[in-house]
């Protein structure tokens, strides 16, 4: 009986110790310029494997992650960001997917891209 319990209990907290190990980095994500934009991320990251919380802010163009690390990295959500049509830090957003974003999604990201190439003149 002690025996089992000496193993149920070294197992347990060899459990514990793996599913504590996590990760949490806050991401530019500047063409997230809309609700649907916002809730595409969400949805998305949000079952991407290993991601245990996503939270996008439209108004600091944002998007904060947590994750566990033994079951995906920041570069791969970053990644995954990319494949849904945004750009993420310094990855940007795969052509193929924008053209797969709602119309409206679109409009508003090429507005931000357009409005760049005047800041930087300034």
């Amino acid at each position: 009986m002690i025996a089992v319990f000496c193993f149920v209990t070294a197992g347990f907290a060899q459990y514990q110790q793996s599913q504590k190990v996590s990760g949490k980095a806050v991401i530019k994500t500047p063409t997230v310029q809309c609700e649907t934009c916002k809730d595409r991320v969400e949805f998305f990251i949000g079952r991407t494997e290993g991601v245990t919380s996503v939270k996008v802010n439209i108004k600091q163009k944002t998007t904060t992650v947590t994750w566990l690390n033994d079951r995906t990295t920041l570069e791969n959500i970053k990644v995954a960001i990319a494949n849904q049509g945004f750009d993420a830090d310094d990855i940007e957003a795969e052509e193929y997917a924008l053209k797969r974003l709602p119309k409206a999604c679109k409009l508003h990201i090429e507005a931000a891209k357009a409005v760049k190439p005047a800041e930087v003149k300034q």
